[in-house]
């Protein structure tokens, strides 16, 4: 039976503030002297807007390219059955910035994996089950994240990749902004190749899949006992020592 990865809710609705309107209820000369005093006020305010959108620039040209030529990224998920680190593709670009901008804010910390299925994958992402709140801005969790579907990329045993509504709703593909699967057997899941955008491997821990897909589940597939991602660690690495430590080719 094909099992398709459907994914939950996508991005968290973002509430604006509404605009703050300031009404002067002075008359004579106190509005006059009020008046002054607002205008002092208000050039301090701009002046104190106008150094935090420059020190906001600063910070946003200062960031470190995704990749670098000479380093790259190694995530590690943190889990009461031990740590999964994963490292993202090169070639789907816009999935693994998203996914590593996301997790240095803190989405997937505390996140449940919400559906596991033994001899298939487990699945988690959803930050509407994590049990930390108030982490992180939900603005920076983009609706959406274009297709990077690549044929290189087949689904083997540690496949990192991106669940997505699927059917008629997605015609584009395009994968959820959080929600990710990892796959347990190599071959497992054939029938999403060429569907779902890969854009990663697991390179160590790959019994903690087991440990994670054993688990009881309910008839919605999601485990009994919540089995919780406790943190997500972005660390910058040489790509030489990956390639040395990791037997891996960038090729």
């Amino acid at each position: 039976m094909q099992v398709a990865l459907n994914c939950c809710p996508g991005h968290l609705p973002v509430r604006l503030p509404p605009p703050v309107v300031y009404h002067a209820t002075l008359t004579g000369s106190r509005q006059k002297t009020a008046g002054g005093k607002n205008m002092k006020l208000m050039r301090s305010l701009l002046r104190a807007f106008a150094l935090l959108l420059l020190s906001n620039t600063i910070v946003l040209a200062a960031r470190e390219p995704i990749p670098d030529s000479g380093h790259d990224y190694l995530v590690t998920l943190e889990t009461e059955y031990g740590n999964m680190i994963m490292l993202l593709f090169d070639d789907t670009p816009m999935h693994k910035e998203n996914f590593v901008e996301l997790a240095r804010a803190g989405v997937y910390d505390g996140n449940v994996f919400h559906r596991v299925i033994e001899n298939f994958m487990i699945q988690s992402g959803d930050p509407a089950t994590s049990n930390i709140s108030g982490r992180y801005d939900p603005a920076i969790i983009p609706p959406h994240v274009p297709a990077e579907i690549n044929p290189r990329f087949t689904h083997r045993k540690g496949t990192v990749g991106a669940a997505r509504y699927g059917g008629e709703r997605n015609p584009l593909k395009n994968s959820s902004p959080t929600q990710f699967y990892i796959v347990r057997h190599d071959r497992a899941a054939p029938h999403l190749d060429g569907e779902y955008t890969i854009f990663g491997q697991v390179m160590s821990g790959l019994e903690v899949i087991d440990s994670i897909a054993v688990r009881p589940t309910d008839e919605r597939d999601r485990p009994v006992e919540d089995v919780r991602i406790l943190r997500v660690r972005v660390d910058r690495v040489t790509r030489e020592d990956i390639m040395k430590f990791y037997n891996y080719s960038y090729d």
